[in-house]
């Protein structure tokens, strides 16, 4: 069977979208914060599907919320009910979903599975997380942020942490909003050569300025935004103790904010491992935006869906 991405949009990646377009579902997603339920119910009788290998509190919930709030409904299908690429295969289950429903969300291990999953999907697919992009945090990401500071660029953000899959989407959307950050991360954590390229590339006409190093303090120098994720993600329990070695002195607490600037945010995509990457009194503190960001997660999801629904 030929392959169906041609033509169907999906959003796997922020490299998927271009900066126009990334603005403009950031300007819906304001839209949709102020008016949460549209009058017009604009997926009213659409079916969502969300098929995930992977737990989750904020984007299972955040998308059957949005669903619902723009007119739509959604299905929870669980590792056990579908047993992806083990029961059945990934192109099959595409398939088959795709002639049930007008949206995917798929939450995954592989981001292998996730391509072969849209490429015989008849119907747009959504990332909810995969190892090595998420996304839809991106987007609430740079929404906050814009929130916030009231604008994206000429804003100075700094990432603590390892080079993962939110590094990598923070990263693209740094670039496609003219930002400047600072990614500090340890010797041999840094993000992957293939999403700094391509943030390189689209940094060229954005102006935005990314750079890399290992030294947290000289990242979050008079920064407006400093954020950290945590040091072992699921699926990477096993190298916890190399891990926590590796990250000693990457911890975001009152010593390191202290190198901000005064009116600094904190963001963190949760969740957190409180008294590792994160201490409880920046966490819990003033200048933490974490719960906003978490609520954005609604917000700039309903807006992906309207934009590819």
């Amino acid at each position: 069977m030929t392959s169906v991405a041609t033509r169907v949009r999906h959003f796997l990646s922020l490299a998927d979208l271009s900066p126009a377009e990334l603005t403009a579902i950031l300007d819906d997603a304001d839209a949709l914060k102020r008016d949460p339920i549209p009058h017009d119910a604009p997926l009213r009788g659409r079916a969502l599907a969300m098929i995930f290998e992977k737990p989750s509190l904020r984007t299972r919930l955040s998308f059957d919320v949005a669903m619902r709030d723009l007119g739509g409904h959604s299905s929870y299908l669980s590792p056990q009910e579908v047993g992806l690429g083990r029961r059945e295969s990934v192109s099959d289950v595409a398939r088959v979903v795709s002639r049930y429903v007008d949206v995917v969300v798929l939450r995954t291990f592989s981001h292998e599975t996730l391509e072969e999953f849209a490429k015989f999907s008849a119907v747009p697919v959504i990332n909810g997380l995969s190892d090595l992009s998420h996304p839809c945090q991106g987007l609430a990401d740079i929404f906050t942020i814009r929130e916030r500071k009231g604008r994206l660029d000429r804003v100075v953000a700094a990432y603590v942490g390892d080079g993962n899959n939110v590094s990598h989407s923070l990263i693209l959307a740094a670039a496609k909003t003219g930002m400047t950050l600072r990614v500090a991360s340890p010797a041999g954590f840094e993000p992957l050569a293939r999403y700094r390229e391509l943030a390189e590339g689209v940094a060229r006409s954005t102006g935005a300025r990314i750079t890399y190093g290992a030294d947290p303090i000289a990242a979050v120098r008079d920064a407006d935004v400093v954020y950290t994720d945590v040091w072992t993600s699921m699926g990477q329990e096993q190298e916890y103790e190399r891990r926590r070695r590796a990250f000693q002195g990457f911890q975001v607490n009152r010593e390191l904010l202290a190198n901000a600037k005064a009116d600094v945010i904190v963001l963190h995509d949760l969740p957190a491992h409180r008294g590792e990457e994160i201490t409880d009194d920046v966490i819990d503190g003033p200048r933490s935006a974490v719960f906003d960001q978490a609520e954005n997660r609604l917000h700039a999801q309903k807006a992906v869906l309207r934009w590819i629904a």
